[in-house]
């Protein structure tokens, strides 16, 4: 029997998902700066997933709010380098939680963004992260992600 890895655009078509256009920075910044073989990625919301978690929105839903933080995230890296099998590693995760004060599950949520780059990345998938609940995001977005990635030189 012949195994053989797939890449991570096939494995994103395995999953049923698509990477969207990759979205306009909303200021005076750049959505990727790279410097040597580190990508630092600015955060990136969505336009699909608004509210407060632990008031309006659901674990459940904050959980696909941050998958679909880290898609709008991977659309940028395959704009940035061409191909996503071109990523060494993920390096670093940081996830923006728009919490009500009592809201204690921000790791449950960024789980969405986390597992979702296991499942495509398999070992090169897994990563430092941060969950952090902010009073308020942007345009009252559930979920911002921003992430350090690491490409092969």
């Amino acid at each position: 029997m012949t195994i053989h890895a797939a890449t991570p655009e096939q494995r994103l078509q395995e999953l049923g998902l698509t990477l969207p256009a990759p979205r306009q920075a909303a200021g005076n910044y750049v959505g990727c700066v790279r410097t040597g073989n580190l990508l630092f990625l600015a955060g990136q919301g969505t336009d699909e997933y608004r509210g407060k978690l632990g008031e309006d929105v659901t674990v459940e839903v904050g959980y696909l709010a941050a998958r679909q933080c880290m898609l709008n995230l991977l659309a940028v890296v395959k704009r940035e380098i061409g191909e996503l099998s071109k990523v060494k590693r993920f390096v670093k995760l940081l996830g923006f939680v728009n919490s009500a004060p009592d809201f204690t599950d921000q790791p449950k949520v960024m789980n969405g963004a986390s597992d979702l780059l296991v499942q495509i990345f398999g070992e090169k998938g897994k990563h430092a992260r941060s969950a952090v609940g902010m009073t308020q995001l942007p345009h009252n977005n559930a979920v911002e992600v921003e992430m350090i990635v690491e490409i092969e030189e």
